[in-house]
């Protein structure tokens, strides 16, 4: 059996030192879209050495920064084709504000598996911490398509609800035809975002742009549109991954401000019809 929930849940996938330099932070926010125009300012607080801000969403990659192989699930109780993985869902929660430069212990836990019935469902968290404590923590649902019907518990999905008005800010970033490429390159080498041939045999017709990709510029869209670009105000920032997007497509963002600072958003592909890619966005702030 591929999967069994009784050697996955509690056991510990990874346990490594991790370390990042300014350029990896640049390259993140340039593989992102950042620095479009060049001479903006406020792009440049992400492309420019020079008052670097790092977006919360970095902590994601910052494990696999090295990592130069395609990604394999295969750990205890876990051995899951890759060409049948998607990402489902992601959150991350910043204790203290990403320094540009630094190290930390990053810890990865199977926490969960669950039985959708034709697919299953690993959750993991990741813990970064440095020497002054936990650093950010995060969490992650895959979605192993065909690997379901093991008899585990199902779980809950949770629900955002957005509000039954019209938003209060929109945002377009346009996403470049080379941005899965250039994306890749911060330590997700999966073929199904480069090779035609590998994305045709897992169902798509094309490379997709990575799900955590489409994630970070929906959260740069709503710090550098509601937040005025403070990256450090964001306290949590999650969303569920609802559909693909196309390397070349057009992000739209639509962000609803709620009592207490929340912001609740939902992201969009305008040229096919307003398609969902992200749903049940949810940044809350300090």
């Amino acid at each position: 059996m591929p999967i069994d929930p009784d050697l996955a849940i509690g056991a510990t996938v990874a346990d490594q030192d991790v370390t990042w330099t300014e350029s990896d932070v640049l390259l993140y926010h340039l593989a992102l879209g950042a620095g479009d125009p060049p001479t903006d300012p406020g792009e440049l607080r992400y492309a420019y050495e020079q008052d670097l801000h790092v977006l919360p969403t970095f902590a994601v990659v910052a494990p696999n920064l090295r990592q130069f192989e395609p990604p394999a699930l295969s750990f205890p109780g876990v051995e899951v084709d890759l060409a049948q993985v998607l990402h489902g869902s992601q959150e991350i929660t910043p204790h203290r504000p990403l320094p540009v430069s630094g190290g930390a212990r990053a810890t990865t836990r199977i926490v969960d598996v669950l039985d959708k019935g034709k697919a299953a469902v690993i959750v993991q968290e990741t813990v970064l911490t440095d020497a002054a404590g936990p650093l950010c923590s995060a969490r992650s649902m895959i979605f192993a398509r065909g690997e379901g019907g093991f008899g585990g518990h199902r779980g809950s999905t949770p629900r955002v609800d957005l509000p039954e008005r019209e938003p209060d800010l929109v945002v377009d970033s346009r996403t470049e035809p080379r941005q899965a490429l250039l994306y890749r390159l911060c330590g997700d080498r999966n073929p199904l975002h480069a090779d035609p041939a590998f994305a045709t045999a897992a169902g798509f017709e094309r490379p997709i742009l990575h799900g955590l990709c489409t994630y970070g510029v929906a959260c740069k869209s709503i710090v550098d549109t509601a937040l005025d670009g403070e990256v450090d105000r964001v306290a949590s920032f999650g969303a569920r991954f609802a559909g693909v997007v196309h390397p070349g497509e057009t992000l739209r963002t639509r962000i609803w401000t709620e009592p207490g600072g929340a912001l609740l958003a939902t992201t969009t592909v305008p040229e096919r019809d307003d398609t969902v890619v992200l749903d049940g966005i949810t940044l809350t702030t300090r």
